[in-house]
């Protein structure tokens, strides 16, 4: 009888971990020259991961696990510093918290974000690399394992070097460092598919955009460069950004 009941509950512990308590490895690697400070924040006003912002030196690489379901963005901060005061700052994707941990706060854009919908039970991902929010390094994302198409998102163009000068942001040496979104440096509704311009037929891609969509093609560039720049996987076992691919 003891036997019996220890069989059933060995059979309903691995039912519970098979059925719903998976989590994704997210693997971070830096493949730029200098050191960068990701940045994690959690959608849907969810619990934050275990660490929302590191430091993370050039060749460098670390990983997070993820449960479950899961749905959030990550990016790089570049050019930060710690002042005399003890706050901590960057030049690029800043999440104003004043620290390395990022706490809960976004990327000030521009940024190139990571984007990524982790269902349960091996189901259907969604990912995308999103220069929506601008851009300030190169950044991509690949899966390990999974089903289906499960192709690599990457930008991996410099696009600040093709930045046109409205839309630049400078460096104290005076060197390009960032590319806004014309939304956010225009904040005109035709930019930013609002106010009557918010339906596909309605925003299509401007020459502001078509620079991203050209120097980038697999990322979104503008709020409806779906086609493309949309990426699924099921059953996905880790991911694997990389800043700098």
């Amino acid at each position: 009888m003891m036997k019996s009941s220890l069989s059933v509950s060995c059979l309903t512990l691995a039912f519970f971990f098979l059925s719903g308590a998976q989590s994704a490895r997210i693997t971070f690697r830096n493949n730029c020259p200098n050191t960068i400070w990701p940045g994690t924040l959690t959608a849907d006003q969810k619990p934050q991961l275990s660490t929302t912002g590191f430091e993370l030196a050039s060749k460098a690489f670390t990983s997070l696990d993820v449960q479950a379901p899961w749905k959030g963005r990550f990016w790089a901060r570049t050019g930060c510093s710690t002042d005399a005061s003890g706050r901590f700052s960057c030049a690029t994707a800043e999440c104003a918290s004043g620290k390395i941990a990022c706490n809960g706060n976004g990327a000030v854009p521009p940024a190139s974000l990571v984007e990524i919908n982790i269902v349960e039970n091996g189901g259907q991902d969604f990912y995308d690399v999103s220069l929506v929010d601008g851009f300030n390094l190169p950044v991509s994302v690949s899966t390990e394992g999974g089903t289906g198409d499960c192709r690599t998102s990457s930008c991996s163009a410099n696009v600040n070097a093709a930045c046109p000068a409205d839309l630049q942001v400078k460096d104290v040496d005076g060197s390009v460092i960032a590319c806004k979104s014309a939304c956010i440096a225009f904040h005109q509704p035709q930019y930013c598919c609002t106010d009557g311009f918010n339906t596909p037929a309605t925003c299509p891609p401007t020459n502001y955009s078509m620079i991203f969509e050209n120097q980038c093609p697999q990322a979104y560039s503008y709020a409806y460069d779906d086609v493309n720049s949309t990426f699924t996987c099921s059953a996905a076992s880790n991911y694997v950004i990389t800043f700098c691919p």
